[in-house]
Protein backbone atom coordinates (compact mmCIF):
# COMPACT_ATOMS: atom_id res chain seq x y z
CA UNK A 1 0.00 0.00 0.00
CA UNK A 2 1.54 3.37 -1.01
CA UNK A 3 0.12 5.70 1.98
CA UNK A 4 1.84 4.77 5.44
CA UNK A 5 1.00 5.86 8.51
CA UNK A 6 3.73 7.46 10.63
CA UNK A 7 2.49 7.98 13.75
CA UNK A 8 5.30 6.56 15.61
CA UNK A 9 7.70 8.22 14.39
CA UNK A 10 5.55 11.45 15.58
CA UNK A 11 5.40 9.63 18.70
CA UNK A 12 8.71 8.87 18.99
CA UNK A 13 9.41 12.69 18.41
CA UNK A 14 6.96 13.86 21.22
CA UNK A 15 8.73 11.15 23.57
CA UNK A 16 5.06 9.88 24.03
CA UNK A 17 3.69 5.99 23.50
CA UNK A 18 0.67 4.89 22.08
CA UNK A 19 -0.85 4.19 25.32
CA UNK A 20 -0.57 7.90 26.50
CA UNK A 21 -1.55 8.99 23.09
CA UNK A 22 -4.91 6.58 23.09
CA UNK A 23 -5.60 8.00 26.97
CA UNK A 24 -5.30 11.36 25.86
CA UNK A 25 -7.87 11.42 22.96
CA UNK A 26 -10.37 8.59 24.59
CA UNK A 27 -9.58 6.15 22.41
CA UNK A 28 -8.73 2.49 22.95
CA UNK A 29 -5.28 1.17 22.73
CA UNK A 30 -6.80 -1.37 20.18
CA UNK A 31 -8.27 0.99 18.16
CA UNK A 32 -5.03 3.38 17.83
CA UNK A 33 -3.25 -0.53 17.29
CA UNK A 34 -5.21 -0.66 14.01
CA UNK A 35 -4.30 2.56 13.28
CA UNK A 36 -0.57 2.50 13.65
CA UNK A 37 -0.31 -0.92 11.74
CA UNK A 38 -2.20 0.54 8.67
CA UNK A 39 -4.93 -2.45 9.36
CA UNK A 40 -7.73 0.17 9.03
CA UNK A 41 -9.25 1.07 5.68
CA UNK A 42 -10.84 4.03 6.86
CA UNK A 43 -10.30 6.71 9.95
CA UNK A 44 -12.94 9.67 10.71
CA UNK A 45 -11.20 13.32 10.07
CA UNK A 46 -12.75 13.62 13.69
CA UNK A 47 -10.14 11.18 15.24
CA UNK A 48 -7.66 12.36 13.30
CA UNK A 49 -7.96 16.18 14.29
CA UNK A 50 -7.57 15.24 17.89
CA UNK A 51 -5.14 13.26 17.33
CA UNK A 52 -3.09 16.12 15.73
CA UNK A 53 -4.08 18.87 18.55
CA UNK A 54 -2.70 16.01 20.90
CA UNK A 55 0.25 15.74 19.12
CA UNK A 56 0.36 19.55 17.92
CA UNK A 57 1.44 18.28 14.56
CA UNK A 58 -1.25 18.45 10.81
CA UNK A 59 -2.47 15.43 9.07
CA UNK A 60 0.37 15.18 6.95
CA UNK A 61 2.79 14.29 9.96
CA UNK A 62 0.66 11.25 10.51
CA UNK A 63 0.60 10.23 7.14
CA UNK A 64 3.26 9.36 4.01
CA UNK A 65 2.66 8.37 0.05
CA UNK A 66 4.79 6.87 -2.05
CA UNK A 67 3.73 7.22 -5.54
CA UNK A 68 2.26 4.18 -7.36
CA UNK A 69 0.71 4.26 -10.94
CA UNK A 70 -1.58 1.34 -10.13
CA UNK A 71 -3.38 4.42 -7.46
CA UNK A 72 -4.43 6.01 -10.48
CA UNK A 73 -7.00 2.75 -12.00
CA UNK A 74 -7.52 1.44 -8.71
CA UNK A 75 -11.75 1.55 -7.39
CA UNK A 76 -12.22 2.99 -4.05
Amino acid sequence: MPVQVTLDAVLAKRGMTGKQLAEAMGLSETQLSLFRSGKVRGIRFATIAKMCAVLECAPGDLLGYDYDPADLGAED
